[in-house]
């Protein structure tokens, strides 16, 4: 059975940092790039950043809006995946989501092709 457990403070000021952190189970861990999105009330999901599989390159591709703000990184050895978030701003507000997808590395940013999914975890910003 595949699990996704994501963890980590909810609640941060304007101008603060959380880190997240994503424990994964029931998958061969190192051949799966590790997303990070997140689903804002009454928007849409959307992808955060990616940790690229170490076969294929290994890198982190993160959204526009980040901004060098957020970094991923994942430490194949415990099969975790982290989300620092740094200087938040409350339009950082939403549900965090880890998930994992084996699909080639042109289709990692697709929402779509992510099959395995984390809970979701709450991220509230306030100004």
């Amino acid at each position: 059975q595949v699990l996704l457990t994501e963890s980590g403070r909810g609640l941060v000021q304007a101008g603060g940092s959380l880190i997240h952190s994503c424990a994964v189970s029931g998958l061969k861990f190192r051949n799966y790039h590790m997303g990070w999105f997140r689903q804002a009330q009454g928007k849409e999901r959307e992808l955060v950043g990616v940790s690229a599989r170490p076969g294929s390159g290994g890198k982190a591709f993160y959204a526009e809006f980040v901004q060098g703000r957020f970094t991923i990184s994942r430490d194949n050895a415990e099969k975790m995946v982290y989300l620092q978030m740094n200087n938040l701003k409350p339009e950082d507000t939403a549900v965090y989501y880890c998930a994992a997808s084996q699909v080639a590395l042109s289709g990692i940013r697709q929402l779509e092709m992510y099959r395995s999914w984390g809970q979701g975890t709450q991220v509230t910003v306030s100004s």
